[in-house]
């Protein structure tokens, strides 16, 4: 349990260039866990459709902007940024004046939107931009860039000069951190707050009838799953083509791809090419995250199959660690910041890129029932170390803190 140290709520603004709260479950549990405790939070973020420009959820109320559809390619998200920071800026300082915000918290992309909070840091107001990716590292990933090209530079020097306008910065791992700081923002003025699996919604089940991964497949098919954002970096192109491989040693195999993304229809043609129809299903609907977990406990093993580059090399998967969080064996792409927190007997690594490699360790692991029982009972261990209620525990009492301006003994949350 949390309990409050100031003496009376604080006043919490959150701005988000995305859709609140269905895209952006970091923030929903952030602003969360600051109402459980009595503060108050508004949320600035994108409209989507025909969402209420106006919404209240308990003690968050969601103020949206309408900027029209999302566009592609880099100038155009470029203007798409600079439209979003002028109308958060109007919306946050018109609102700073009714409220007084105790604490502006900016969630990127883009870095610069932490400028849109000029009026609340220059009248008192504590700021905190929130790294949810590092810019430079996805444009290199994205557009095919390298870090000394002039375009990329050009973003590094935004998130230098983000980062020292924000009072503090939160990011997403140790190695996000340890890049930042090596970039000029000090280790002290950045903490870590990591994307968690939500225990209300993923936990583990008790095995029965086959299921979850951990017992016997015998007459029954072997589901694996890939969920969330469907883009060629995160390699699902390569999961279906092992998938293919592995089908001439498990017959009855089955993959469901849930998520959507700009690579959704490359890999719905790829799976009719394939011939791979009558073992793929692929959905996009929007699923709520208790439905989501159902699902993911359905299979029998969860596959992280990311191609490793400058931006995937640092990701943690949130998919992961739902994998994790419900009990079932995942096959994973070995990269820095993974090989981090997992070892080889908690997750099941391939070499990343390598498709024979991916269909060998998807045949390993049909084969081998008592290996799926030790991944699944060893990945326990990450979520005795890291887990939510650990963590909002500590964010809400950083974000207190902050609002007090105490000066924080620790910027680490373990």
């Amino acid at each position: 349990m949390i309990h409050m140290t100031r003496s009376k709520p604080l006043r919490h603004c959150m701005i988000v260039q995305n859709f609140y709260p269905v895209w952006e479950p970091r923030v929903r549990r952030e602003a969360e866990a600051l109402v459980d405790q009595g503060h108050s939070v508004d949320v600035i973020c994108r409209r989507n459709g025909s969402e209420p420009k106006r919404e209240s959820a308990g003690r968050v109320t969601i103020h949206r902007i309408d900027i029209g559809g999302k566009r592609v390619g880099l100038f155009s998200q470029l203007f798409d940024y600079l439209v979003f920071a002028f109308l958060a800026f109007l919306r946050v300082t018109r609102l700073h004046v009714q409220k007084r915000f105790d604490v502006v918290q900016i969630h990127n992309l883009p870095d610069f939107l932490v400028f849109s909070a000029i009026l609340p840091r220059l009248t008192g107001s504590r700021v905190i931009l929130d790294i949810h990716d590092l810019m430079p590292e996805f444009y290199c990933s994205r557009f095919k860039k390298s870090l000394d090209s002039l375009p990329v530079r050009f973003v590094q020097l935004q998130e230098s000069v983000s980062c020292r306008f924000a009072h503090h910065v939160i990011t997403v791992t140790d190695l996000w951190k340890e890049t930042l700081a090596r970039r000029g923002t000090p280790a002290h003025k950045c903490m870590v707050v990591m994307n968690l699996a939500d225990p209300q919604y993923f936990e583990r089940a008790v095995p029965s009838n086959g299921r979850h991964g951990q017992v016997s497949t015998e007459g029954h098919t072997f589901r694996l799953i890939y969920h969330g954002t469907i883009t060629r970096r995160y390699g699902v192109d390569l999961l279906l083509r092992a998938l293919q491989l592995a089908i001439k040693q498990i017959r009855d195999i089955s993959l469901r791809i849930h998520g959507h993304g700009d690579y959704t229809d490359k890999v719905r043609q790829m799976t009719i090419d394939l011939n791979l129809e009558a073992h793929v299903e692929l959905t996009t609907d929007f699923l709520p995250a208790a439905a989501l977990s159902e699902l993911i406990r359905s299979a029998n093993v969860g596959v992280v199959p990311y191609r490793r580059d400058i931006f995937t090399d640092g990701i943690l998967p949130t998919k992961l660690l739902e994998y994790v969080a419900c009990g079932i064996p995942a096959i994973v792409a070995r990269t820095e910041v993974i090989s981090r927190y997992f070892g080889d007997d908690a997750v099941e690594f391939f070499r990343s890129e390598d498709v024979e490699d991916l269909a060998h360790h998807i045949c390993r692991l049909y084969h081998d029932e008592n290996r799926r029982k030790q991944l699944a009972v060893n990945s326990d261990r990450f979520n005795s170390v890291y887990n939510w209620s650990v963590q909002k525990n500590a964010y809400v009492r950083f974000i207190e803190q902050t609002a007090d301006r105490r000066v924080l003994a620790s910027s680490h949350l373990y």
